[in-house]
């Protein structure tokens, strides 16, 4: 039977590399990503003037939390005992500004943008003062120019909100998996929002097709941007650190087992190559995705470039707008492919559930999206029988759940899901 089968029909799957993954980034790649960290201490002032209130400091980052009560309530019953003590959430679904991971490509991509055109035109000088990027001068450089992207929501607001504060002309294409609030958002900003009724890979080739129609126009393309993943990668820094704030030890015999979840790729991708180029080959990295739009477990399990969810019938319609993706970037996968440990699709009904048991045991407020990672974690990881060979050393692991997005959904979107959620509580 063809691997791929058991994706068919939107059914569960888990995908575990059998051999676990040695490959590290090369040198040039350990490089971008310590570049990249430069990149956004270099961006800090620029940050901190434009947005005075909420980052005073132009930092964007988020604390890595414990989840004792989450973690003791759900645990699957094959887990260590002291699971709890060792399980975290890294919370970009409260990154400062734009509330979701996005944060950490977006605005980086549009500072990319905009530090290469101050420096073409004289304004700025690497490693002067990027505060620069703020004056009126430089205001008037940018308004002449145009920033496009596709997006369902999450980085179309990222890339808005800073590409508005530096003035740039900001267009984002918006596919029909699109929430109405996110669009809404966007437009109070001043961002022209284009909505398309097809979906995300629609939407990102038409921002495309656009941007390349406009003589001053600087495309931000989710599917194959080194900006958007190497601003991602930076994320690896502050984690390491929050990790050895706590005396956390990452070795052969205690790895850290990152849960990510992935829609086009870039983030999850871009996040765990820093986190092996920065921590190690210690660093186990698992991709949730809705079962109905399992684009980058079909490439894992060796699915072709061109691959589509739609090729194994089905229809990519998800609770989960952030991960309605029917192909993977081949960008990322190149990059990442392989050193991914593991895969697994979640149904809408099980996101709901960690919706409203993030809410009820952490008081976290999640995407659907954002909680893709907490049945991998807690509960699916310990039956597997492709971890029995490694169960001595998932004993020792140190767990970290990363949330996406959630923060700034308004209070009624927010109520909406937890009543959707309570006819798919789990059970205990």
């Amino acid at each position: 039977m063809d691997r791929l089968d058991s994706l068919r029909g939107a059914a569960q799957s888990h995908w575990v590399r059998e051999a676990e993954p040695i490959a590290l980034p090369d040198v040039r790649g350990v490089q971008d990503v310590i570049e990249a960290i430069d990149r956004w201490r270099r961006f800090a002032p620029a940050l901190a003037l434009l947005f005075k209130e909420q980052i005073p400091d132009g930092i964007i980052e988020s604390p890595l939390r414990p989840i004792p009560r989450l973690a003791a309530r759900y645990s699957h019953a094959l887990a260590p005992p002291d699971l709890a003590a060792r399980t975290f959430v890294k919370a970009d679904h409260a990154l400062p500004l734009a509330g979701s991971i996005k944060a950490r490509g977006g605005l980086y991509a549009v500072l990319c943008i905009a530090e290469r055109a101050a420096l073409e035109a004289g304004l700025l000088r690497v490693n002067g003062d990027y505060s620069v990027l703020t004056t009126p001068a430089a205001r008037q450089l940018f308004s002449s120019r145009q920033i496009i992207a596709g997006s369902t929501g999450n980085l179309g607001f990222a890339v808005g909100l800073v590409g508005r504060a530096l003035g740039f002309e900001t267009i984002v294409h918006m596919s029909h998996d699109a929430k109405a609030w996110k669009k809404e958002r966007l437009k109070s900003l001043g961002v022209s929002v284009v909505e398309h009724r097809s979906d995300y890979s629609n939407a990102v080739a038409a921002a495309r097709q656009a941007a390349q129609m406009l003589p001053h126009a600087h495309f931000i393309d989710d599917e194959r941007s080194a900006d958007l993943f190497f601003g991602y990668s930076a994320a690896a820094a502050r984690l390491a650190e929050q990790l050895a704030e706590r005396s956390i030890t990452i070795d052969a015999d205690r790895p850290l087992c990152v849960y990510l979840p992935c829609g086009v790729g870039g983030a999850p991708a871009g996040v765990l190559f820093g986190l092996r180029a920065l921590i190690g080959p210690h660093v186990w990295g698992f991709f949730a995705e809705p079962t109905a739009s399992p684009c980058m477990l079909m490439r894992l399990m060796g699915a072709p470039a061109t691959a589509s969810v739609y090729d194994l019938g089905l229809d990519n319609q998800t609770i989960a707008d952030g991960l309605a993706v029917a192909r993977a970037s081949d960008f990322a996968f190149q990059l990442i492919g392989a050193q991914v440990m593991g895969g697994f699709t979640i149904t809408d009904a099980q996101m709901l559930s960690w919706v409203a048991a993030a809410w009820d045991e952490e008081r976290l407020r999640l995407e659907p999206s954002a909680a893709a990672g907490f049945p991998v974690a807690l509960q699916d990881a310990w039956r597997l029988p492709a971890y029995a060979a490694r169960r001595a050393r998932m004993s020792g692991a140190t767990h970290v759940i990363w949330t996406t997005g959630g923060a700034l959904m308004p209070d009624e979107e927010f109520a909406r899901l937890l009543e959707r959620a309570a006819t798919a509580r789990l059970p205990g």
